[in-house]
């Protein structure tokens, strides 16, 4: 689940963060940083159990509201939403269930929330239509729950409150985070029942060593990589940059000098969409091109051994914008 969008995210927060205070503890910080990750996973499991946990209330809600009509002779409630077959299997998922005794995980303490998100997804449009269905299939069990998470739960002011308060990691990772649980709900199967994978934590090693490789060589080819930014910026005061501007060139160039396999037109394009997010309204056009010198610079002095592309317009997620993210780097920012 941790991709490398998401690790990028990180460094730039975490060397930010390794400049500010004072210890420069690089072990520490590597821990720091793996320990980060590590929290955007819960968060992915935890949003998951949410859909769980709002269940569980709906079918308390449901049990309740069947005694009192059976007390009072009146029509019995629908157990369509409250026996939601996805929801039901995704509560005896084994990865899920394993998360929840490791980290001690529940929204218990949360409850009032959870009962506000059930009256909220009842009012709901999705909601109603679904309940109206004559479709009793596991898909449409599985489709509603992907649209009340992408309608109600990716954009929601009360439940980003209420995890910034649980986790200062989670300020930045839900966005993310939530493209791989829309993702786990699409991939859902019922024969697989408690057995489903969910999304590993790592794709393989190799994500987890570039985290490792990047964060170090930012931080130790510091000043090296500072003086290809000055060098580059020789009409500009490089001492009037916005530090979270040096941050991120700094980064870039680790990446650019680190990993042979990534296009330079790749790693470009990545970290002035992360400017977009961190640094002045101005900082990705500026960062653009100062990359893209330093770039040219460093290959035709034989330092970046790989191609870098002719000037072209930018090619940025915009572009793909309706089209499901690909898996890799290479394969969204394809020169071919």
């Amino acid at each position: 689940m941790i991709n490398r969008e998401l690790i990028r995210i990180k460094i730039v927060q975490l060397t930010y963060a390794y400049y500010q205070n004072g210890s420069k503890n690089m072990d520490s910080a590597e821990k720091e940083l793996l320990f980060s990750l590590s929290k955007a996973y819960h968060l992915y499991n935890y949003m998951l159990l949410l859909i769980v946990a709002v269940t569980k209330e709906a079918c308390r809600r449901f049990e309740a509201e069947t005694a009192k009509a059976k007390h009072e002779g009146t029509e019995l409630p629908s157990e369509k939403f409250a026996y939601n077959k996805f929801a039901l299997q995704l509560e005896e998922n084994r990865m899920l269930c394993d998360f929840v005794e490791a980290q001690k995980a529940t929204w218990d303490d949360d409850i009032e929330f959870v009962k506000r998100l059930l009256e909220q997804i009842q009012q709901s449009q999705v909601y109603n239509d679904y309940m109206e269905s004559e479709d009793d299939s596991y898909d449409a069990d599985r489709e509603l729950w992907r649209k009340l998470y992408k309608d109600l739960i990716t954009e929601n002011e009360d439940l980003d409150a209420l995890l910034e308060e649980k986790s200062l990691y989670w300020n930045d990772d839900k966005e993310v985070v939530d493209t791989f649980v829309l993702k786990t709900i699409k991939r859902f199967d019922p024969k697989n029942k408690k057995n489903q994978e969910l999304l590993p934590e790592y794709k393989d090693d190799e994500d987890k060593e570039f985290a490792r490789k990047l964060f170090r060589a930012t931080i130790l080819n510091a000043d090296q990589y500072q003086h290809y930014m000055s060098e580059a910026s020789r009409n500009w005061d490089f001492s009037r940059l916005a530090y979270m501007d040096v941050v991120i060139m700094q980064i870039a160039i680790a990446e650019m000098m680190t990993f042979p396999g990534i296009p330079v037109n790749v790693t470009i394009n990545e970290y002035v969409e992360l400017a977009k997010f961190y640094s002045t309204p101005k900082s990705s056009g500026y960062i653009n091109g100062m990359l893209d010198a330093i770039a040219r610079h460093l290959a035709s002095v034989g330092k970046l051994l790989k191609p870098v592309p002719e000037r072209r317009q930018r090619f940025t997620r915009s572009d793909v914008v309706g089209q499901q993210r690909p898996e890799t780097d290479r394969e969204l920012f394809n020169e071919d």
